[in-house]
C-alpha cells in the first residue's frame, strides 16, 4: 500500500515538479558565475558563454536518446543517471582548471545530466500517469513548481557566492543536486519493452519517428521551440553582464532572474490550464508576440533598476509557459507511449537555439562591444516563431483518431 501511494499520480506529479525545481533552478543561476569565473581565470566572456552554449547543445543532442531510454526502462532510472552526471559536472566546475576542462565539466557533464533530469523525461512520466483531460494542467503544475525552484535558487545561489565564493557555491549546489536521487523513486515506472521491440501501442521506434518527422506540425513546433531556446539561454547567461555594463549591481540581475522564475510560476500554470481549454498553437502565438514586445520595450527604453524589474515580471509571464503547451501538443498529436523521445527531438531544436543564444551573445559582444545585435535578433526571431505556430492544427494523427487519443 505504501509503495502504491509513493507511485500514485499525485506523488509522480509532486516529485516530478521538485526534480524540475532542482534541475532547472540550479541551471538558472549559471549566469551569475560568468563574470567571477571569467575574471579569476583570465578568460574573455566567450569561453564561459561557449561552455554554457555547449551544455545546451549536448543537453539537446542527448535528449532524444535519454527520452527513448525513459520510454523503455522508465523515467526514474534515467533521472538517477542524469543526477549522477549533473553532480559530477558541478563538482568539477568548482575546481581550478583551464578553459578546456571547464568546457568539458560545464558543457559535457552538466549537459548530459540535464538531459536526464528535466521536462522531456519528467513530462513523459507525468503524461503516462494522468488521464488525457488532465495532462495539460498536470504539466503546467509541474512546470510551475520548476519555475518556483528558479525563483528560490537565484537568491540562494547569490547568497552562497557571497558567503563561500563561486567555487564553494558550486560545491554546495552539487549537494543540493543530489536530492534528485531520492525524488526519482516514484518515477521508477514499470515498463518492460526492449528498444528493439515494438512499443506497447504496436509502433516500433522507427515507425514513431517516421510518423512524427513526416508531420508538418511537428517541424513547425520544433522551429518555434528553437526560438524559445535562443531567447531563454541568451537572457539567462548574458543578462547579469548586460546589466553590469549599464552600471547596475549584481543584486539587481539576481532579482530580475528571480522575478522571471517567480512570475513564471503563474505563467506556466495558466499555460497548462488554458492549454486544456483553448488552442495550444494560438496560445503559443500570443506568447511569442508577448516576448517580442517585452524585449523591445526593455532594450529601447532607458535601462534602470525599475525597468529591469519590470522586464523580469513581463518576461516571466512568457519564460517557460511554452513548455507545457509544446509538450502537450506532442502528446496530443502522437500519444504518450513515445512522448519522451518525440518531445526530446523537439527539445533538441530548443537547445540548438540555446547554443546559438548562449554563444552568439558572447561572440557578438566580444566583436561589437555591446549586446545590441543579439537583442535585435531575439526580437526578430520571436516574431518568426509566432508566425510558425499559426498553421499548426491541434488534431491527433490518423492512427490515434482510429483508436482514441488517450494512447
Amino acid at each position: 500500500m505504501a509503495d502504491s501511494n509513493l507511485r500514485s499520480p499525485s506523488a509522480i506529479l509532486a516529485c516530478g515538479g521538485l526534480i524540475l525545481a532542482l534541475s532547472l533552478g540550479l541551471r538558472h543561476g549559471f549566469g551569475l558565475f560568468l563574470q567571477p569565473i571569467s575574471m579569476d581565470s583570465g578568460w574573455g566572456r566567450e569561453v564561459f558563454a561557449f561552455a554554457i552554449a555547449l551544455q545546451n547543445l549536448i543537453w539537446g543532442t542527448a535528449q532524444p536518446f535519454t527520452g527513448m531510454l525513459a520510454d523503455r526502462i522508465g523515467a526514474g532510472r534515467v533521472i538517477l543517471g542524469g543526477a549522477a552526471l549533473y553532480v559530477a559536472g558541478l563538482v568539477l566546475m568548482a575546481q581550478p582548471q583551464g578553459a578546456a576542462g571547464f568546457v568539458l565539466s560545464a558543457g559535457l557533464l552538466v549537459g548530459l545530466g540535464l538531459s536526464g533530469t528535466t521536462f522531456p523525461i519528467v513530462f513523459g512520466a507525468v503524461s503516462r500517469a494522468m488521464p488525457p483531460e488532465q495532462r495539460s494542467l498536470a504539466m503546467g503544475v509541474a512546470m510551475a513548481v520548476g519555475s518556483f525552484g528558479q525563483f528560490v535558487m537565484l537568491p540562494g545561489t547569490f547568497g552562497l557566492m557571497e558567503g563561500f565564493g563561486w567555487s564553494g557555491a558550486l560545491i554546495a549546489l552539487s549537494i543540493l543536486c543530489a536530492l534528485i536521487v531520492p525524488l526519482s523513486y516514484p518515477l521508477l515506472e514499470r515498463t518492460g519493452s526492449s528498444p528493439s521491440m515494438p512499443a506497447p501501442n504496436g509502433q516500433t521506434i522507427g515507425e514513431a519517428l517516421r510518423e512524427a518527422l513526416g508531420h508538418m506540425g511537428f517541424w513547425l513546433l520544433s522551429l518555434g521551440f528553437f526560438v524559445c531556446g535562443f531567447q531563454v539561454v541568451f537572457i539567462a547567461v548574458h543578462l547579469p553582464a548586460f546589466l553590469a555594463d549599464k552600471g547596475l549591481p549584481t543584486s539587481v540581475a539576481t532579482t530580475v532572474l528571480a522575478l522571471i522564475g517567480l512570475v513564471n510560476v503563474a505563467g506556466t500554470y495558466y499555460a497548462g490550464l488554458w492549454g486544456g481549454r483553448y488552442s495550444k498553437p494560438r496560445l503559443l502565438v500570443w506568447i511569442y508576440l508577448g516576448r517580442a514586445v517585452s524585449i523591445a520595450l526593455f532594450v529601447l527604453l532607458p535601462i534602470t533598476t525599475w525597468s529591469a524589474y519590470a522586464f523580469g515580471v513581463t518576461m516571466g509571464l512568457f519564460w517557460l509557459s511554452t513548455v507545457p503547451l509544446t509538450n502537450g501538443l506532442v502528446a496530443g498529436l502522437f500519444g504518450v507511449k513515445n512522448m519522451s523521445m518525440l518531445a526530446g527531438i523537439v527539445f533538441l531544436a530548443h537547445q540548438v537555439g540555446g547554443f546559438l543564444g548562449g554563444w552568439l551573445g558572447g561572440y557578438l559582444y566580444d566583436r561589437l562591444g555591446s549586446y545590441d545585435a543579439a537583442w535585435g535578433l531575439a526580437i526578430g526571431l520571436s516574431l518568426v516563431a509566432a508566425l510558425l505556430n499559426l498553421p499548426i492544427r491541434e488534431e491527433p494523427v490518423v492512427r490515434l483518431r482510429a483508436v482514441g487519443s488517450g494512447t
